[in-house]
């Protein structure tokens, strides 16, 4: 059966903090910033418990230490579904979860190496050129209209046709997709949808994998199936995992820093005139900038045994939720944390992670990100919010705006 019953309200942000109580998903900033006083590491019992660090230091010293915080046991912020394989462990057909991001060495090492080709900067700038059209085609589509959700109809069209394109999907099963991503990713109330999204997302690579396996074509999947290690072919479980990561963590995770960029710009006009007067310079310096103020995902890790870390007890089976978005507002690691500063120049953000498991696909996503702001500014230079009462967020494992109307 079913459990959507809404958590009880947060007592103690310190000691009872809830990553998906509607106060942190709409602005959890203030949060941060009361937690970096009080409680820079705090702790929850809810989701079966869970530690949530808030200043950049500590932060990046959990991401790098992989032998205390490892990710091999788990990535989710929340213990998956009843019926998913082992109650603490993947699914069947995920026997080696989704590496490399849920691998430690040695497996983390090798599929991480083979992912690296497939978002190398050539192969990037050869999928710029279907996101450019991607883009324009999508203008082209509500620009009579004076009005769109920069959000649903634009941001979040991006990132899932990019992904279908790379593993060699129809480019119709982009809002099924969509819908299994975030069934994994939003609902932590609801196990059956999470379930659903899993089931779906497995069930869609079984069948894809088999079809390449009798017709190898140049697509992401058949490369993986291709491939070798250790002069081998590479394990089936192992291509679902990889397949399944680049679903999850090359959708959400984009869209949401796209749509949040496009809440910035309708809402401060002169960022947006500058960008569109800006030279290339101040185009590198600004995507980073927004990937800092905007960074959408809380990666999880889960011990194996027990830690103290800056007396705090923590012990095995806890997770530990890697808060790179409370990291990039930290402001002892930037001054000025809470404003966009497009031209900021020291800039080590954490967006994408820390150590070895930073993001593999960050090429990818800030050419996503700058082309999608590109080709909208340039056909639309001035917009704004409809209505700010309009605009809902999402959050949890990755934050980011669900509905952004603007008109022009």
């Amino acid at each position: 059966m079913t459990d959507t019953t809404p958590s009880p309200p947060v007592s103690d942000w310190a000691t009872d903090y809830d990553i998906f109580d509607p106060e942190y998903i709409n602005n959890p900033f203030p949060i941060w910033d009361e937690l970096r006083e009080k409680c820079p590491i705090a702790h929850t019992d809810r989701w079966g418990g869970s530690w949530l660090p808030t200043r950049y230091e500590d932060v990046t010293e959990m991401a790098r230490n992989i032998l205390d915080f490892p990710s091999g046991n788990g990535i989710s912020v929340v213990p998956p579904p009843a019926g998913v394989g082992d109650p603490d462990g993947p699914p069947p057909l995920l026997a080696n979860g989704v590496p490399p991001i849920s691998a430690d060495p040695p497996l983390h090492t090798w599929t991480r190496r083979l992912v690296l080709p497939t978002m190398s900067p050539a192969r990037v700038a050869e999928y710029e050129i279907y996101t450019r059209d991607l883009c324009r085609t999508l203008v082209d589509g509500f620009i009579a209209r004076g009005e769109v959700d920069a959000a649903a109809e634009y941001a979040q069209q991006i990132p899932v046709r990019v992904i279908a394109h790379i593993l060699g999907v129809p480019e119709s099963m982009s809002s099924t997709f969509t819908e299994w991503v975030r069934d994994v990713l939003e609902f932590a109330n609801d196990p059956e949808r999470r379930m659903r999204g899993i089931t779906g997302i497995l069930q869609y690579l079984t069948g894809a994998l088999d079809e390449r396996i009798a017709n190898p074509t140049d697509d992401f999947i058949s490369e993986l199936l291709q491939s070798e290690h250790d002069g081998q072919p590479i394990e089936r479980s192992v291509v679902m995992g990889m397949c399944a990561l680049l679903l999850i963590a090359g959708i959400d995770t984009t869209w949401s820093s796209i749509g949040s960029s496009m809440w910035h710009l309708a809402t401060h006009p002169d960022d947006r005139r500058r960008l569109l007067a800006a030279d290339k310079d101040l185009w590198s310096t600004a995507i980073e900038e927004l990937l800092r103020a905007y960074a959408p995902v809380t990666m999880a890790r889960r011990l194996s045994h027990d830690v103290e870390f800056n007396g705090c007890p923590m012990k095995a089976g806890d997770r530990i939720l890697m808060n790179f978005p409370a990291a990039n507002r930290d402001p002892e690691q930037f001054p000025d944390p809470d404003k966009v500063i497009l031209d900021r120049e020291n800039n080590r953000h954490v967006a994408f992670g820390a150590g070895i498991h930073r993001c593999a696909g960050s090429n990818l996503a800030r050419m996503e990100l700058r082309v999608a702001i590109e080709e909208f500014i340039t056909r639309i230079p001035d917009f704004e919010l409809k209505d700010p009462a309009l605009v809902t967020w999402a959050g949890g494992q990755v934050r980011g705006p669900r509905n952004v109307p603007v008109v022009f």
